[in-house]
């Protein structure tokens, strides 16, 4: 247990140190203390990149309840440190069962929390639905990521949100370098840990084409796989062809794949009609959210065994010999097994978590029950604070650039 703890706080402070927005934040909290006697419910993924977001809150007078959102995703050494050496209240455990998982959520809810951080929106879908004795006193709630907020969003426009959210995954400096480069490495630190293979050489299928699917293709393309992306919408479609590779149906795509990432924020990417043409061999893994993109009852049904070859990959054998591989039950292979995302990658989306949960505690009152873009006062304040972390200068406009770009008299 020593030993266990040792580890999470080494963890924890390695990832304060590598976190200079959050560190800054953290110690203007102190100061100001906006969120004393606010309870803030949270269910992100349990690790240490998590722990300086609910550490740096608490700073804040914030009384934390944290769980996972994801049964596969906490690290179990730093779940431990954050209850014994910053006495937060934490309900996460590497492997849980799913009546374990719920019961983990329930336990956010019985906070009575103000305030929600989600990932997913699983928590937020409860607070409306099962456990409404919670809902009351909810002033607002932020979410973290793709799937979540299109869950957010079909909620609010059926009027069904009964308090404002703030979409975090839309913020730029989220976006633009947490999906991109952040889901780009960390898919490939999670694939290469439960394989133990060669990228190079392969040929790799990227399912999804977003800001996601993007990182993951680039880092796949620079590591020496020949890449195919598949893809439903025509311009992600022709702009992954621009950008150099093969685009093609999943059906034809599998037939020669060594390897397969999902990761759309859909359900049933891979499915029965896949498997069937599936060339032997191919190992499967997803990056979305939720454990539906691969569709394991399909898969089940049509082996004849299943076997765990490696601590985090299972071997699917067909009727007809064909050895078929699923890494992690087809859950955030980046974190179920690996460590998620970079610290530094990290560092700029809990920012935009930590000033949002700042922003609805101070505006709740003047926002109506939608889904809302990061303000981009949230977004410039990172990105300066990064920039300054860095070492960079940046030019800015003259007064007369200024004019310029505001006006529309003069033309030269």
């Amino acid at each position: 247990m020593d030993e266990l703890l040792r580890k999470g706080s080494l963890r924890l402070k390695w990832a304060y140190e590598h976190m200079p927005v959050m560190k800054e934040i953290d110690q203007r909290f102190r100061k100001e203390r906006p969120f004393e006697g606010v309870k803030i419910g949270m269910a992100l993924h349990t690790e240490a990149k998590t722990g300086v977001l609910a550490i740096t809150l608490a700073d804040g007078g914030a009384e934390i309840c944290l769980a996972s959102c994801n049964p596969l995703s906490t690290d179990d050494s730093v779940s431990l440190a954050l209850r014994e050496e910053y006495g937060l209240d934490v309900h996460a455990k590497k492997g849980e069962t799913q009546e374990e998982y719920y019961s983990n959520l329930n336990k956010v809810l019985d906070l009575r929390p103000d305030l929600i951080i989600d990932d997913g929106a699983d928590v937020i879908a409860m607070v409306h639905t099962s456990r409404r004795d919670a809902i009351s006193g909810v002033k607002g709630a932020n979410e973290e990521t793709t799937t979540g907020v299109a869950r957010l969003r079909a909620m609010a426009s059926e009027g069904r949100l009964e308090f404002p959210v703030i979409s975090v995954n839309d913020a730029k400096m989220k976006f633009l370098f947490d999906n991109r480069y952040g889901t780009g490495q960390s898919a490939f630190d999670g694939w290469m840990n439960a394989t133990n293979l060669v990228v190079a050489g392969k040929r790799l299928v990227v399912a999804g084409y977003g800001w996601c699917g993007k990182g993951i293709a680039m880092r796949a393309k620079g590591l020496g796989a020949s890449v195919i992306v598949c893809e439903v919408d025509p311009v992600k479609a022709i702009e992954a062809r621009m950008d150099g590779y093969e685009v093609m149906r999943m059906t034809e795509a599998v037939r020669t794949a060594d390897i397969v990432m999902t990761v759309t924020g859909c359900k049933d990417i891979l499915r029965e009609e896949h498997f069937q043409v599936m060339k032997d061999g191919c190992v499967m893994g997803n990056a979305g959210h939720f454990d539906n993109e691969i569709n394991r009852k399909d898969l089940e049904r049509m082996s004849v065994s299943v076997n765990k070859v490696r601590d985090f990959i299972d071997e699917y054998r067909t009727k007809e010999g064909r050895k078929l591989y699923l890494i992690a039950d087809g859950r955030l292979m980046n974190l179920a097994a690996g460590q998620g995302h970079p610290v530094e990658i990290m560092d700029t989306s809990f920012a935009a978590q930590a000033l949002g949960m700042e922003h609805i505690l101070k505006n709740s009152s003047k926002m109506e029950n939608r889904v809302y873009d990061v303000p981009e006062q949230i977004d410039t304040e990172i990105a300066v604070i990064k920039l300054r972390s860095m070492g960079i200068t940046i030019d800015s406009l003259t007064d007369e650039q200024k004019r310029y770009m505001t006006g529309w008299e003069e033309g030269t």
